[in-house]
């Protein structure tokens, strides 16, 4: 029989870290810490397996988990000395979601679960302190109406909001144990108002009610938007997490806080967190309050009072605690606490998310310090991650000439510009048309997560370093600066003011994540220098990893960026992006409109020393590396106009009729261009094309080796072949070409004519293929499109149900579909090694910076992938994972 429920209490549990799956993050690791001796309130974690029957059942429970709950209620009981339902000796919970994965305010959590107008009673008779039992319940009302009985959090808190007015208290701290206990009934009312029903007295009832909604909020709104981002699957439900509640909201000998055994930011070693006095767990994370910092050396104004000189014991237990956790999981914790009457609880700890800065600095830092070895900092660091590093930041100068309006709390790095929006939608609409957009709020909540995502940048008025605006930005690599109270926001109005500055929907702003400030206007961003910690990471992923990482570039300043980035040649040179510049446009226009031969001759003798100049640099660039070059690939039409004015234009500059050039471009049109004349079927009609292209490679590659003695090594890539015959006759045409020009340099030069596998028939006889070619490069992006039928340029209007209806897991263009495209590929190496074992095979399309499809890349034996200048990187990072995984 399956086993739904386990305990944990009293320095015993019967969970462990290990069972993550089964228990959940949060549960799993309440289970570690209890079995660690370290002081955690007793309580039980109901399985994810139990929320998967729910979600498949019928939103039904298995059969034994209600006699479960009631002998682990039990064991709870014990093991606090305290009992649920009972006025005399009241036991209360807290009922907590806890996915595999951290999903950070995706779900829901009810606290004081179990008190009603008797119990309450209780624990003012039990703890002698009436204000605290009042507080307790208007909470719990709070939490229970909004997380179990579907009603909008804004109504009871208007209702708050109210009776702080009319007792001209500041903060919720500031209302009486009597204005408390008047809110009660105001709640209820309210209650039974909007939603029709009475509120729960029954605790068993709130028990079960709240159980439910937890794992009801698996598959909130905000929650599979959440998985979607972040590529979590739908189908491992979430633990519940049933807890006896300790108090931080008792009185000042109390307080609740968040932590981090290292800072979250920047990755340096100190304890960095931040706390509030009097108050619940919630407080913390939702930003309700600006919290103050746990310790001292956090201090940034004399006016902050840490946690450590106000309750220096608590917060040395604190500390000794943090340094056993760290210690035993090898990384960074965030931590969760409760101080109740200065008596130390731990609530949650967990692998803590941090920027990429961050996490390059503690994984090199903790291999330093001996915790962890090389293979295991490479493996922790996510290659996505690296995108924040390879970004830009503000430029000092310009920065120190715009008007800075306010500086909130620096809570992740980045520098973001973009128009003011002040809701989620309004974000998500702006972004879909292409606007960047900053996104303004009070604070943000998990419904944000959407426009969180679309935004540049969050800014807060409220809410601080942990809040949920932080630590989401964190982990989306966001810029946001939080906690900024001089910000007065009017979301009626749309706008928000800074003393005399008024910033409006629409306007600009710049938002730098690093400092905490904010300035209006563009402020102009400059490329980051990267830390030592990202060189040395890098270096040991180069040690580890066997997959060469190459890159798609088609400038002399991409192939630097590239190889400045650690890429170890061009695996992609598209030659058509070089005719589109300027004057070359023009002479390419004349080569198409030729109406013989010696015409076309005649335009491809000016694009010559064009085509050749541009090979000459790369080549100097990529001094000693390979360099492959594909010859013209799009269909002619690309090239010509379309509107009627840019017609007129070309016809004029060119010397031809409009009706001449109209006729022309309407004979190129073709039905279905991707499937048409293009790639190699242009150079077999017209071999002159790859003639003249392979001309200007090899003298450039000459000139280039003889001239400034620099070694080139060119290869040549004759594109969408779908038969041997094809590359046979182009090879040809080239070879032929390559040796007059090398004759006529007096010079010795390697070079390689291969091919892109990018039609089904040629990874099909890829065998043939190889006889020909001495090199092949799936050409991944034209392979999907073929392989599935679908058009690139038009899937996008589907392909989201498709996943979303799990007929596909993600976006084949996005994520090698490594089943179907993937069984091609395979093939293509096989049956091409068959013939040649030596053979060179690398991919070039957009999944050569994609992670899980360059762990197949990986497994499937290729030699290199080939990505965008600013993914090599994440190439390196992920080449070297896959290595330790199969090993």
């Amino acid at each position: 029989m399956a086993k739904y429920v386990y305990f944990f209490g009293n320095k015993e549990a019967e969970g462990s870290a290990e069972q993550k799956n089964l228990l959940g993050g949060k549960g799993a690791n309440l289970a570690e810490m209890t079995n660690l001796g370290i002081p955690v309130p007793a309580g039980f974690t109901i399985t994810t397996q139990a929320c998967i029957y729910y979600d498949q059942n019928n939103q039904t429970f298995p059969e034994t988990l209600e006699q479960s709950v009631k002998d682990n209620l039990s064991k709870l009981e014990s093991a606090m000395g305290m009992k649920f339902n009972d006025p005399k000796n009241p036991l209360l919970v807290s009922v907590r979601s806890g996915a595999r994965v951290s999903m950070p305010g995706m779900m829901d959590t009810v606290l004081n679960l179990g008190i009603n107008d008797t119990i309450v009673e209780g624990i003012i008779r039990k703890t002698g302190n009436d204000r605290f039992a009042w507080d307790s319940y208007r909470r719990f009302i709070q939490m229970y109406s909004n997380v179990v009985m579907d009603m909008d959090s804004e109504v009871l808190e208007h209702a708050l909001e109210a009776k702080k007015e009319e007792k001209n208290a500041e903060a919720d701290t500031d209302l009486t144990a009597d204005d408390l206990k008047s809110l009660v009934p105001v709640f209820k009312q309210k209650i039974k108002e909007v939603t029709g029903k009475d509120f729960p007295t029954d605790p068993m009832e709130q028990l079960w009610g709240a159980i439910t909604a937890v794992f009801g909020s698996w598959n909130n709104d905000r929650a599979i938007k959440y998985r979607k981002l972040n590529n979590i699957p739908h189908n491992w439900g979430t633990a519940v997490n049933v807890q006896a509640m300790v108090y931080g909201n008792m009185g000042d000998d109390c307080a609740t806080g968040v932590a981090f055994t290292r800072d979250p930011s920047t990755g340096e070693k100190k304890f960095y967190g931040e706390f509030l006095q009097n108050a619940q767990g919630e407080d913390v994370v939702a930003g309700i309050r600006t919290p103050q910092p746990i310790n001292k050396a956090n201090k940034t104004d004399s006016t902050q009072i840490s946690l450590e000189e106000i309750m220096p014991e608590a917060y040395n237990a604190l500390v000794e605690v943090y340094k056993k956790l760290e210690d035993h999981y090898k990384d960074m914790q965030d931590i969760e606490f409760t101080i109740q009457n200065r008596r130390l609880y731990m609530l949650q700890t967990r692998t803590g998310k941090r920027t990429a800065k961050a996490a390059l600095k503690i994984a090199t830092d903790m291999v330093n310090e001996g915790a962890i070895d090389k293979k295991t900092a490479v493996s922790r660091i996510e290659p996505a991650q690296l995108d924040q590093l390879l970004h830009p930041t503000f430029d000092p100068k310009d920065k120190a000439d715009k008007k800075e309006i306010a500086k909130g709390l620096p809570a992740s790095p980045g520098a973001a510009v973009g128009k003011v929006v002040f809701n989620a939608h309004d974000a998500e609409v702006e972004a879909e048309i292409g606007e960047k957009v900053i996104l303004v709020r009070i604070e943000t909540s998990p419904e944000d997560i959407g426009g969180m995502n679309a935004a540049q940048g969050i800014l807060t008025a409220r809410g601080g370093m942990t809040s949920h605006a932080a630590v989401v930005a964190r982990g989306m690599g966001k810029c946001c600066v939080a906690g900024c109270g001089a910000v007065l926001i009017n979301y009626a109005a749309k706008s928000f003011r800074v003393g005399d500055t008024v910033v409006k929907q629409g306007d600009i702003i710049s938002i730098d994540g690093s400092t905490g400030e904010i300035f209006i206007g563009e402020v102009k961003r400059v490329t980051p220098e990267l830390s030592g910690e990202f060189a040395t990471l890098m270096g040991w992923a180069d040690e580890i990893r066997t997959l060469g990482v190459r890159t798609n570039a088609d400038t002399p300043h991409d192939a630097k960026v590239a190889r400045d980035f650690g890429a170890e040649g061009i695996g992609l040179c598209r030659t058509e992006h070089m005719f589109f510049e300027g004057g070359r446009i023009k002479a390419m226009r004349e080569m198409i409109l030729a109406s013989d031969l010696k015409g076309r001759e005649k335009a491809l003798a000016k694009l010559l020393p064009i085509q050749k100049q541009d090979f000459m640099e790369i080549f100097e660039v990529m001094d000693g590396l390979p360099v492959t070059i594909r010859l013209l690939d799009p269909p002619l039409h690309e090239f010509l106009p379309h509107e009627e004015n840019a017609i007129a234009e070309i016809a004029e500059e060119l010397g031809v009729s409009i009706e001449n050039l109209k006729t022309k471009i309407e004979n190129l049109k073709e039905l279905n261009p991707m499937l048409g004349h293009r790639g190699c079927r242009l150079a077999i009609t017209y071999p002159e094309i790859a003639r003249m292209q392979g001309r200007a490679i090899i003298e450039a590659a000459c000139e280039v080796k003889k001239d400034k003695n620099i070694n080139v090594i060119p290869e040549i890539m004759i594109p969408l072949i779908g038969d041997v015959k094809e590359l046979k006759i182009l090879k040809d045409e080239i070879i032929k070409v390559a040796k007059e020009v090398i004759s006529s340099y007096a010079i010795e030069l390697d070079y390689k004519i291969g091919t892109m596998i990018e039609i089904p028939r040629a990874a099909l006889l890829a065998d043939e293929v190889a006889n020909e070619a001495e090199f092949f490069s799936f050409g991944t992006n034209d392979l999907t499109q073929m392989t599935f039928g679908y058009s690139r340029d038009d899937a996008g209007v589907f392909l989201p149900d498709y996943v979303e209806k799990g007929i596909l897991p993600d976006d084949p263009f996005q994520k090698l579909d490594q089943n179907g495209v993937g069984k091609l590929v395979e093939m293509g190496v096989k049956l091409g090694r068959s013939v040649n074992k030596n053979l060179k095979i690398g991919i070039c399309g957009e999944h050569g910076g994609e992670p899980s499809s360059i762990e197949f890349c990986h497994a499937t034996g290729l030699n290199y992938v080939s990505c965008s200048p600013y993914r090599v990187p994440i190439a390196r990072l992920a080449a070297a994972q896959a290595a330790i995984k199969s090993n």
